[in-house]
């Protein structure tokens, strides 16, 4: 059963603000100075409250500067992911070694987050110091150009 409503607009009626709050609250944009960061020019006394100071805050770098590094960890390197690359002959076994080319897969860097219990022969560009003590440890051995902090 529908029951009749009567509109809040008429209860409004005889009060100037209709619900809003103080009579300047549900103005337009005019009286914020303008929709989102407008109104923040270069004259002095502009800021917009609340808002953090944005324009020319955080510098430029050109993107030709911007290396793009393909990054892996020790930690991708179970035993199920070790099986799915020999599987998709990405890794070669080499009698107890598993040998993997992370240059071929486009990796550039390897880190040493995570553990490993595998016996692995990576060749990469890159390598962090721990990532090559863990494989080390493992039973395993790194080709790597550098060896980084």
């Amino acid at each position: 059963m529908v029951v009749y409503k009567r509109k809040k607009v008429n209860r409004y009626r005889g009060h100037s603000n209709h619900g809003g709050g103080a009579r300047k609250k549900r103005r337009g944009a005019g009286s914020r100075g303008g929709r989102g960061m407008a109104g923040t020019g270069k004259r002095a006394g502009q800021k917009k409250a609340g808002m953090p100071p944005v324009l020319g805050s955080h510098g430029f770098r050109p993107l030709r500067r911007v290396l793009h590094e393909k990054i892996t960890t020790i930690s991708y390197f179970t035993p199920e992911n070790v099986e799915r690359l020999v599987e998709g002959g990405k890794a070669v076994r080499e009698g107890q070694l598993i040998s993997i080319d992370l240059t071929e897969m486009g990796y550039t860097k390897l880190l040493g987050t995570g553990k490993t219990t595998q016996k692995l022969k990576i060749t990469v560009a890159s390598c962090s110091k721990r990532a090559a003590e863990k494989i080390k440890a493992a039973g395993g051995s790194v080709a790597a150009e550098n060896i980084t902090e």
